[in-house]
C-alpha cells in the first residue's frame, strides 16, 4: 500500500514537472514571481519592501519615472530618426580627370537684315526717349551698323519665316521718368490692371526697356538655337587656342549664336574625346586662349559690355551665362584656377533628387543633360505658354508654339513680368517639380587678373597677331584679352550623403537608455514580454472560468422534485420497534415551496420482519421529472 502511495506521489510530481506553462492562481502571485525573478534593476524593492508602506510607494514611483523617462527618451529618438536628417561625408580622391567644357561669347550680338526695318525705328525711338529722360542726343553712327546678317536662307536650305513688314512697333510702351524712379508701364488685355517696371538707376531702365521691344522684334526670326551663323568663324573671336602644351583640337567644338551674349563657342562639348584628359595640374598643362574684343558693338543699347563672356561647366550642358559666366576684360590676362567638387545625394526619405531627370514631371526643351537650371527655364516656359499663350524669347520653344510679340499677344508682357515675379518669389511650383541631380559635379573658380600685353610687348604681339590672324589694331585702346584656364591640382572632393540615424544606431541608442534607466538588457526586454504574455493567458483563463461558472448554475437549475427525508429519531423507531403514535415532521419541497410538515404516524417496525418496509411516497416518479399528487400508505403491524 504504502509503495503504491509512493508511486503514486512520484507520477503526480513527475506530471507537474513536465508541465510547459505555469499558472498563477492570481495577478499578485504573477507581479510578485515577476519582481523577484527579473533581471530589471529596482522591481525586487517593489516586493521586499511590502512590510513598509512607504518605501514601497516611494519604489513604485521611482519605478514609474524612470519608465516615463525612458519612453520619453525613445520618442525623442524616434522623431530623430522619422525627420531623416543627413551628414555630410568629405573625401579627397586623386585622378585623371576630364578637361571640362568651356563656353566663351564675344558680347556683340549681330543685327539681322530680315529686321533691320524695325531695329533701325527702334534705335530712333530709343534717341528721343534718351533726350526726352537726359537731354542727350545719341550720335546716330553709334547706333547704325552696316555689319548685318543675313537671315533670308538658313544653312539647312530652308527659308526664314519672318515678315518684318507686318510688325508695328508699340510706341505707347515708353520710358516716364517719376522723381528718381525711370519705367515703363505694361497693361492687361483690358487696360484695367497695369504692371510697373520701375528703377532707381536710368542706364538699367533703358536697358530693360530696349530689351523688351528687341523681343518682340526678334520673334519674328527662327529660333536662336537655328541661328548659327555659316559667315562666322572662330578665327574671329579666338586667335590662338592651346591644351597642354598642343593646339586645340576642333572637333568637339560646337558654335551658336545667342540674342544677348553673341556668337558663342564650346569648347569640349561631350567631353568624349581623349585630346582633353587633364593628366597634370598647371597653367602650363590646361587651356589658353587668346581672344579678340570686339570694341564696336552691333546693337551699343542692349549690350553695354565691352569684353568677353566665359563659362565653365559640364559636358553636354546648356550653358546658362547669365546665371554662371564671367566675364573677361581686354587688355588683360585672366588666370583661371579650377577645383572639383563632386556632390552624391541620398534622395528619397533623406531628400529630393533626381537621377537624370527620368522622374521629373517637367519636360526638357533643351536637348542636354538635366540641370536644376534647365529644368527651372523649362518649367517657366511651360507656364509661359500656358497662361500667356506665347514664349519667352530667351527660351527655347517646345514644338508647336511660339515666340511672344505684342503684336499677336498685346498683354504678354503684363502676364510674362508677373509670372517672372512669382517665379523669383518661389510663389509658383517650378522650385517643387525641379529637384536638384542626385550626382552633381562643381566647379570651384580662382581668379587672378594682370596687364596684358605689357607696355614693353605690346608691339611685338600685335605684328605678330597681324601676320597670323590679319589682325589690325586702329586705335590705342585694348582690343585683345589672354585666359588661361587650369586645374589648380587633380585631387577632388567627393561629398557625399548619408544617414545620420541608421537602425544599428538607433538600436544602439535606445539599449543605451535602458542601460541608463533601468540597468538591463535585451533578454529584459524579452521578459517584460513574457510578463505582457502571461497577464493577458492569465485574464484569459479567468475570464473562461467565470463563463463556465455561469453556464454550470444555469444548467444545474433543473425542475425539482419532491424529495424524501428520512429523520434519526424515526430510524430509530423502526429499528427499535417503538410505538410510531408520535407526530414527525416531513419536510420535502415541492414547486417554489420551501418546505412543509405533515404529521403521520409509523407502523411498528422490527428487525426480525424484513418484510414489512414501509413504503413512503411510492408515487414519485424521477422519469421525466414530473410531479403527481402525493399521497401515504398507512400499513397496520397485523397486515
Amino acid at each position: 500500500m504504502e509503495e503504491g502511495a509512493a508511486k503514486e506521489k512520484e507520477g503526480e510530481m513527475k506530471e507537474e514537472d513536465a508541465a510547459l506553462i505555469e499558472f498563477y492562481s492570481s495577478f499578485k502571485d504573477l507581479f510578485e514571481f515577476f519582481c523577484l525573478n527579473t533581471t530589471i534593476h529596482g522591481t525586487i524593492r517593489l516586493v521586499c519592501s511590502s512590510c513598509n508602506k512607504m518605501k514601497t510607494a516611494f519604489w513604485a514611483l521611482l519605478f514609474l519615472m524612470s519608465f516615463a523617462m525612458l519612453y520619453w527618451q525613445f520618442a525623442l529618438l524616434f522623431n530623430q530618426y522619422w525627420a531623416y536628417p543627413v551628414i555630410m561625408s568629405m573625401s579627397v580622391h586623386s585622378a585623371p580627370k576630364m578637361f571640362p567644357a568651356v563656353t566663351v561669347c564675344n558680347l556683340n550680338p549681330y543685327r539681322v537684315n530680315l529686321v533691320s526695318k524695325n531695329m533701325a525705328e527702334l534705335d530712333n525711338l530709343a534717341r528721343e526717349t534718351i533726350y526726352n529722360l537726359y537731354g542727350f542726343h545719341i550720335p546716330v553712327e553709334d547706333l547704325e551698323d552696316d555689319a548685318s546678317v543675313s537671315l533670308e536662307e538658313q544653312p539647312n536650305g530652308r527659308p526664314s519665316k519672318g515678315n518684318s513688314s507686318s510688325f508695328q512697333l508699340d510706341k505707347n510702351i515708353t520710358l516716364v521718368k517719376t522723381g528718381e524712379k525711370v519705367g515703363f508701364r505694361l497693361c492687361n488685355a483690358t487696360g484695367g490692371d497695369c504692371y510697373n517696371k520701375v528703377y532707381l538707376s536710368g542706364v538699367d531702365a533703358v536697358q530693360e526697356w530696349y530689351r523688351f521691344h528687341y523681343m518682340n522684334i526678334m520673334s519674328q526670326i527662327p529660333p536662336i538655337i537655328d541661328v548659327s551663323l555659316t559667315e562666322d568663324d572662330i578665327g574671329d573671336l579666338v586667335y590662338a587656342c592651346q591644351y597642354n602644351g598642343q593646339p586645340c583640337d576642333d572637333s568637339d567644338t560646337e558654335h551658336f549664336h545667342h540674342p544677348v551674349y553673341g556668337s558663342c563657342y564650346t569648347y569640349n562639348k561631350n567631353g568624349k574625346e581623349n585630346f582633353w584628359e587633364a593628366y597634370k595640374p598647371g597653367i602650363v598643362y590646361g587651356l589658353s586662349l587668346i581672344l579678340k574684343v570686339e570694341q564696336k558693338d552691333h546693337i551699343p543699347l542692349l549690350s553695354t559690355e565691352a569684353g568677353v563672356k566665359v563659362m565653365i561647366h559640364n559636358h553636354n550642358q546648356t550653358p546658362f551665362l547669365d546665371h554662371e559666366g564671367f566675364d573677361i576684360r581686354p587688355g588683360i590676362e585672366s588666370n583661371i584656377g579650377i577645383k572639383q567638387d563632386e556632390v552624391t545625394r541620398l534622395g528619397g526619405v533623406y531628400g529630393e533628387c533626381t537621377h537624370e531627370g527620368k522622374d521629373v514631371n517637367v519636360k526638357l526643351i533643351y536637348n542636354s543633360t538635366y540641370t536644376m537650371q534647365a529644368c527651372l527655364h523649362s518649367c517657366f516656359q511651360h507656364e509661359m505658354i500656358e497662361k500667356c499663350g506665347c514664349g519667352y524669347y530667351y527660351y527655347q520653344l517646345p514644338p508647336g508654339a511660339e515666340y511672344c510679340n505684342y503684336n499677336k499677344h498685346p498683354a504678354w508682357g503684363h502676364c510674362f513680368y508677373l509670372l517672372y515675379k512669382k517665379l523669383a518669389n518661389h510663389q509658383i511650383s517650378c522650385f517643387n517639380k525641379c529637384p536638384k541631380p542626385c550626382k552633381e559635379t562643381w566647379y570651384k573658380l580662382s581668379a587672378g587678373y594682370a596687364k596684358w600685353p605689357s607696355s614693353k610687348s605690346e608691339a611685338w604681339i600685335h605684328r605678330a597677331l597681324e601676320a597670323q590672324n590679319s589682325y589690325n589694331t586702329t586705335s590705342d585702346r585694348k582690343d585683345i584679352a589672354k585666359v588661361n584656364i587650369f586645374y589648380e591640382r587633380l585631387d577632388y572632393n567627393s561629398w557625399d550623403e548619408s544617414a545620420e540615424w541608421t537602425v544599428t544606431l538607433i538600436m544602439s541608442s535606445m539599449g543605451s537608455q535602458w542601460s541608463l534607466w533601468f540597468g538591463s538588457s535585451v533578454l529584459s526586454v524579452v521578459e517584460m514580454f513574457e510578463l505582457v504574455v502571461d497577464i493577458a493567458i492569465l485574464t484569459l483563463i479567468f475570464f473562461y472560468r467565470r463563463l463556465t461558472t455561469k453556464k454550470k448554475l444555469k444548467m444545474s437549475q433543473s425542475p425539482t422534485i419532491p424529495s424524501v427525508t428520512l429523520t434519526l429519531e424515526k430510524y430509530r423507531f423502526m429499528e427499535e420497534g417503538l410505538p410510531a403514535n408520535r407526530v414527525i415532521e416531513k419536510p420535502y419541497a415541492q414547486d417554489g415551496n420551501d418546505s412543509f410538515a405533515q404529521t403521520d404516524e409509523l407502523p411498528p417496525y422490527s428487525k426480525s420482519n424484513k418484510n414489512q418496509v414501509p413504503e413512503l411516497y411510492s408515487s414519485v416518479v424521477l422519469h421525466g421529472f414530473k410531479h403527481r399528487k402525493e399521497h401515504c400508505v398507512d400499513i397496520g403491524l397485523n397486515s
